[in-house]
Order: structure tokens, then sequence, then C-alpha cells
């Protein structure tokens, strides 16, 4: 369905690569640095609580910062898995299912040599949700209240000893709670003392843009140099307290190139030594050139997530189930893709624990999608048109703008008149918060925004459930099903693991049968590198440990 000029694609590589080839500083030959292309069109914030979606978890969260719970990223076999970070252990108190109780790991510091304690854990929870406390900043709330929507409170046991309070009882936390980055109070103190402002608040604004400019988080990695949609500049930390994941390289430099044929040009040209998600026709001379790729089945959709606010084209379920029908996603992966993508047939597939048993098949049945849409009302004189708002690269968004107009085109053999609104990727995903309803949709009737599908309530609640509406979290399109605010709540009060993955599959298992979504696609994380980089271990997660990577030089 897609051709691509290859011929073109060499020139513009070569451009690229003799344009800027002079932009780029040489290294010292003592220093090992790692240079990476990142999606994202600019640097995802580094204050503590990143934008620019999970890649922003990656590159300016997990890197910098630590959360009192981690996931186990050594393994490319085997799944990831919430393991313990700054938090020794927890326990959900046995008569009041709301309470949990965290033990801290004892010896850790910041980066700036302040101590991490129960003070810092209540402190950076109400830097998102206590609107009086003096850290509190708005601006970090979209990203991680959302993401952690049940957590209430934090309060002092003793130096290494918290208790969290959830509204209702959730045995989701300890998998929530990676999200929750640990920012050094004391570093954002000094900033705050010496900020200028008309008040209070704009004091801890004025403290909050300081602290983005020299973060101190208690990561692997500690920032060095930042300079806003060109470069951030990260070295290793070697007094880190986890000694097995103290970098191996001495200098990290992420850099912002959010188109696939820029990316490819920068390493072929030895500009970068690795980059996410390379231009897919480039694949054959890559590795014809020696260059190592890298791929792994990801927790992670790529759909089309729908409205179903009044007058939305998505209310009848058979045009949703329609377009389910109505795409080749095995020609997608076999020709567009290069490969680079597993065929998705609802969020979970076959042999995972959440998967359940839908009684709707979603494959390639053009013909069962055809007859739908007619009894539907609409045929080959009668189009529907639906419009989807996506962008044109991004986090987790894989080739958005061939993705969707293979989409177009394959709609458009089952009656749908297909209208694409292409922004930019940050703003597709502070649209995707405020939802199907503001109008920052622009009259959309889906929204293309990947989701990472590693824990129950990323993968499912916060789609599914009515109370997940904007502004609380991410049900863009208003589904209000009661099944699924039952099953929900089911899910999220078992606490017994075996018996909650019971309910969860039950969930996945309605959500496919309602075609709640488009289901396309579940990315494979794709990264392409120099021959000279080392030690990288591609997990089964979204996320990566840059770690134990080693370059020679």
């Amino acid at each position: 369905m897609f051709i691509k000029n290859n011929n073109t694609r060499a020139a513009l590589i070569a451009l690229l690569a003799l344009g800027s080839a002079a932009a780029w500083p040489r290294v010292a030959a003592a220093e090992t640095v790692l240079r990476i292309g990142m999606t994202a069109a600019d640097i995802p914030r580094t204050l503590g609580q990143p934008d620019q979606g999970f890649e922003g978890n990656r590159f300016t969260g997990l890197t910098m910062y630590d959360a009192l719970t981690s996931w186990d990223l050594s393994s490319a076999d085997k799944a990831s898995v919430v393991i313990p970070g700054l938090a020794t252990e927890w326990k959900v108190d046995d008569a009041d299912k709301t309470k949990w109780t965290f033990k801290l790991r004892p010896g850790v510091t910041f980066h700036d040599g302040s101590p991490f304690n129960a003070d810092a854990v209540v402190w950076n929870v109400e830097k998102v949700l206590k609107q009086d406390a003096p850290q509190f900043d708005a601006s970090q709330v979209g990203v991680t209240a959302s993401r952690m929507p049940t957590l209430a409170s934090a309060k002092k046991i003793d130096d290494m000893t918290v208790e969290l309070t959830t509204k209702e009882p959730d045995s989701f936390l300890p998998i929530n709670l990676t999200n929750l980055f640990m920012a050094s109070p004391a570093k954002w103190q000094s900033f705050y003392d010496k900020a200028e402002g008309a008040d209070a608040k704009a004091k801890s604004q004025a403290a909050w843009t300081a602290f983005a400019r020299s973060a101190s988080g208690t990561g692997p990695w500690k920032m060095a140099s930042f300079t806003p949609r060109e470069r951030l500049e990260l070295v290793k930390n070697a007094s880190y307290w986890n000694k097995a994941r103290v970098p191996k390289v001495d200098k990290m430099v992420l850099l912002p190139m959010p188109e696939a044929n820029a990316r490819t040009a920068a390493l072929l040209s030895g500009q970068v030594d690795w980059v996410e998600a390379p231009a897919p026709d480039a694949l054959p001379e890559l590795k014809q050139r020696g260059f190592k790729l890298y791929s792994n089945e990801q927790p992670h959709v790529w759909p089309w997530q729908f409205s179903r606010v009044e007058g939305s084209p998505w209310n009848d379920i058979r045009v949703r189930k329609a377009a389910n029908l109505c795409v080749d996603r095995e020609g997608l992966r076999d020709g567009l893709l290069a490969g680079l993508m597993v065929p998705a047939s609802g969020t979970f597939e076959p042999g995972h624990p959440w998967r359940g048993n839908p009684t709707f098949q979603i494959k390639y049945d053009k013909a069962a999608a055809q007859k739908l849409m007619q009894e539907a009302g609409y045929g080959p004189n009668k189009k529907l048109t639906v419009k989807t708002q996506t962008s044109a690269s991004g986090s987790g968004q894989m080739q958005p703008l061939p993705m969707n107009e293979y989409l177009q085109q394959a709609l458009a053999e089952c009656y749908f008149d297909v209208q694409l609104d292409v922004i930019e990727w940050n703003t597709l995903f502070t649209n995707w918060r405020r939802g199907a309803k503001d109008p920052s949709a622009n009259g959309s009737h889906a929204t293309n925004v990947t989701y990472a599908a590693m824990d129950p309530f990323f993968a499912l609640v916060r789609f599914l459930q009515s109370g997940m509406a904007p502004p609380v979290s991410n049900n863009w399109g208003f589904i209000n099903n009661p099944k699924f605010d039952e099953l929900v709540k089911k899910a999220r009060q078992t606490f017994d693991p075996a018996a909650r993955d019971a309910a969860l599959a039950e969930l996945h298992a309605a959500s496919v049968d309602d075609a709640a979504f488009l289901y396309v696609a579940h990315d494979v994380g794709p990264r392409a590198m120099s021959p000279k980089v080392t030690g990288v271990v591609q997990p089964k997660s979204w996320f990566i440990d840059f770690s134990p990577v080693s370059i020679a030089q």
C-alpha cells in the first residue's frame, strides 16, 4: 500500500549528515560518551515529573530520579515486574485496606548531598497532592496524579517509615508509585529561599524553574548541562546507592530528533550512537553497515481511542467492531513497518494472565466489516466521516503519520471517510488529559495516543472506569459502562494476586467484546545503534536501563 522512494531517503540522509556535522562537538578521548537520538521534539521536563509521556519517564525520570517502587529491567526474556526501589518493603494494613506502610532504604542521598528520608517522601507526595503546600506545582499534577488517582496523603511514622493513605482500597498502589519520582526538598528549598516573586506561589514557580535547570534526585545519573529543545547532558552518579547500577559510561547526551529519517541520518553519519525508532525502510542499510538493531514485544498498545460523547459515530458498536475488522494488521507489520510490530487483538494477547476469553475475535475480515457498516446504514454511496487526532512523532507513537494513512486507506474500503488532525506530540498528550469534550479535541471522534499496559491501572482502569474521565485521568472518550465500573472495583479491591488477575481478565474480555478501542499494534521498541555500543538489555518493557551500557572509544 505504501512505496518509499529509497533514492529520496538516501539523499535526505546525506544532506542531513553534511548539513549538521559541524554542529556536533568533539569529545575528549578519555571520556566515554553515549549520544542518543530521541523521538521527542523537546527535552522532557527535568524537574522530577517528566512530560513527553513515558519517553519522558525513560530519559529524564528513571535516569536522574528513583521512586519508592521500580521496574525490573534486567532481563530481555522475562516480563518486567515491580521490585523495591527507595522503599525496601511495603504492606497494606490488615484492618484498613486504605493504609499502606512503606519501609525506606537507609543511607541514600540526593545528588546535592542531602538525605533521603520519610520527610522527603511526604514532601514529594504533597508537591502534587496538597494545594496549600509551598512546593505544590500544578504543572506536575497532570502527569502524576492521573497515574495514581487513589493516593490521598502521606504521613511520616519515623525517619525511615511512611504511611500512605488511599481514597479507597487499591491493590494497584505499589505499581502506581513507580511514577512518583523523588526530587530533593533541600535543593528546591535553596532555590525558593533565593527566589523573587510577588507572593509565595510566584516564588514557588521560580524555584521549580531553577530546579529544572539544576535538578537533584537520587538516580544513577546526574544533570551536567541542559539546553531546552537542544540537548541534555547527564553524567554518572559514581556514589549511586545501588552499586550494580552505577553507569558504565561517563556521560550520556540526549538529543531531540522527532523525524525518523533525521534520526537515521544522524546514526549513519556518526553524530549519535543510538536512535529510538529508526526509519523502517532504512533497516536493510543499517544491517548491511553493521549497526545493531534491538526490539522486543512491549506491553504497549497503538490504538485509536474512541469518543463516546453524545453524537459520536463510535457510539454504535457495529461501527466500532467494523473498524476493528477492517484493518489488515499483518499487512501493516510485514509491509510498512518491516516487521517491527505485533498485531493487536486487544490490550493483551493470548497467554497473558489478564487476557480473559473475549467472544469478539479481532482479526482482518473485510466482508464482515462491510456487512456491519451496511447494517449501521453506510455503504459505497454513504460514507461515515470520522476524525482522528494524532501526532507527527513522539513517545511510543511508532510511525504515526504513515500508520494513520494506512488506516485511512484500509477503512475507506469499509465505507469510512477518515480525516486526520495532525498536531505536535506533547500537545496531543496534553489534549489527551482534557478529553473529547474539550475544544482542544478540535471536533475529533478519536485520539491516537499510544499507551503502556504494564499494570492494571495504565492498561485498563484509566480508560474504562467512568470516574477516570477528564480531568481525573485518561478516559478521553468518556466511556460510561456500569459493567466496566463494577469489574474495576472488583479488581482494585482484590488483594490476592490470582483472584485479582481473574477479575482483570474479566474486565479485559468485556472491553474487547465492547470494541472499546480500535486495537492496531503492540510496539516492539525498535532501536538502532553503533556496533561500539555494548551491554544493552532490551527488556519486555517500555523502559530500559542505561546503566549497564558501554561504548568503545
